[in-house]
């Protein structure tokens, strides 16, 4: 409670607090709710309609936290400013040890063009067969001790992309590693190695093409075919929601087609005059 009011509060004692202190968990109907109450104010958490995380401060009486209670300018941003301070205390305290949301920053790194020590690095665009078979390349020369040349890079990608892959490609593409972190020059040399975050990085692209994004997009691309195997979740997961769709909008169209034919096959009423 002292950290989210950041009040100090005596329990005993002639200079005792006033005031109700109580930390209230309350989990009616399955959506819980943290109120702090720190004399006449509170301050709570809970789930703005079942989705989001709201957290709310009610000030009641602006002495419980050094304010003046005269309205005007002054007061009125000191009392704003205190609110938000509770707020962000208590945001603090609900995420401590939790883990951070995942940064989209990361990814446009590495897939979009970027600015690195003022120098502009194009973007390795995921999916380009280019891309992937320098990933591939950077992925496999780990654990090679000589390190990795544009001579070198040119051998893998030959093989694995295009025979006539250029020495001022292998240069372009060299760069690019280079600014976004993947290798670093050996300091005399026109020699790189690898460096962890590059490993990680390409290692993974290239497993998530191989293993995941090219078979799946296969089996989704045939799904009238019949499959050699078992399918995956995934491309099961989408049969069957296909399936259903398609169930749904036949009884649909099914629906709407009787009732307009037995609006034509209805029989006019005469109404006696």
């Amino acid at each position: 409670m002292s950290l989210v009011v950041d009040r100090r509060i005596v329990n005993r004692g002639p200079h005792k607090t006033p005031g109700r202190f109580a930390t209230e968990v309350i989990a009616a109907d399955v959506h819980p709710q943290l109120q702090i109450h720190y004399k006449s104010s509170k301050v709570k958490a809970y789930l703005k309609e079942g989705k989001a995380l709201r957290v709310e401060t009610t000030i009641n009486n602006a002495s419980d936290f050094g304010l003046h209670k005269t309205l005007n300018t002054a007061n009125w941003r000191a009392l704003r400013a205190t609110g938000d301070e509770i707020n962000s205390r208590f945001l603090a305290a609900i995420g401590e040890d939790q883990p951070g949301l995942p940064d989209q920053a990361t990814l446009e790194a590495v897939v979009g063009p970027s600015i690195h020590e003022g120098q502009r690095a194009p973007g390795l665009r995921f999916g380009e067969p280019r891309t992937m078979a320098l990933l591939a390349s950077v992925a496999g020369f780990a654990h090679v001790i000589g390190g990795l040349t544009n001579k070198g890079l040119r051998a893998q990608i030959a093989v694995s992309y295009q025979p006539n892959y250029s020495s001022a490609q292998a240069s372009y593409d060299l760069r690019r590693l280079r600014l976004k972190g993947f290798i670093e020059r050996i300091d005399g040399t026109h020699t790189y190695r690898v460096t962890h975050h590059g490993l990680r990085i390409a290692t993974f692209f290239t497993q998530l093409a191989a293993r995941i994004v090219v078979p799946t997009l296969t089996d989704l691309a045939d799904s009238s075919l019949p499959p050699t195997t078992g399918p995956r979740p995934l491309t099961l997961a989408w049969r069957n929601y296909e399936t259903e769709l398609q169930n749904l909008l036949s009884a649909n169209e099914f629906t709407d087609h009787s009732r307009k034919l037995a609006s034509k096959t209805q029989k006019p009423r005469l109404k006696a005059s």
